[in-house]
């Protein structure tokens, strides 16, 4: 398993990685068989130390968590049980998912745009420039995992994220699961509109 340990504009000492690699990989050998990588990045959020976990199992879901402390082994720890919760909380779920897949999830490449919002000095100006380029403010790639639904569902509140974009195994079609404000799940499937 790959491990990247980072911080954002503070040292990370050796032992600290030798902790979260060992810690890590405790936590992983309970629940998930196959983990490809791990990252963890440390930054510091006022007086508070932030870590932020993400774990990419060979299955094709990730797994991430957060955690908040006054000190940076304290944050990690914190980090740590709340992925131990989530793999335990859904290890059956993964295993009858994936008992009986022969081959790992599939992924495609699609462009990840964040948006910044227009305030009222930039419409003036907007008129000149175009204005969608105007707002985008950072441009990546992401991989689109091609799963069922029940998977996307499993995978979007693993990783307690508000909305997932797959590739629907049955038909091969994008399709969007999504938390809707009265706490359901809501499923996108373009394919069946009409």
């Amino acid at each position: 398993m790959r491990y990247q340990i980072s911080g954002k504009q503070i040292d990370i000492g050796t032992a600290l990685q030798t902790h979260v690699q060992t810690e890590l990989a405790d936590i992983l050998s309970k629940y998930a068989g196959r983990p490809t990588d791990a990252h963890v990045v440390f930054s510091k959020s006022g007086h508070e130390y932030v870590c932020e976990s993400i774990v990419h199992l060979s299955t094709g879901l990730t797994a991430q968590a957060t955690g908040k402390a006054n000190e940076i082994y304290a944050a990690f720890d914190s980090s740590g049980e709340k992925m131990d919760k989530q793999l335990r909380r859904y290890k059956r779920r993964l295993k009858d998912h994936h008992a009986g897949r022969s081959q790992p999830v599939e992924l495609s490449d699609a462009g990840s745009y964040i948006l910044q919002p227009k305030d009222e000095s930039e419409e003036a100006s907007a008129e000149t420039e175009d204005a969608v380029n105007a707002m985008i403010v950072a441009e990546t790639e992401t991989k689109i995992q091609s799963l069922s639904v029940g998977e996307a569902v499993m995978q979007m509140e693993i990783a307690s994220a508000p909305v997932l974009v797959f590739r629907n195994e049955k038909h091969n079609g994008i399709n969007v699961v999504y938390r809707r404000d009265d706490g359901n799940i809501g499923w996108i499937d373009p394919r069946n509109a009409g």
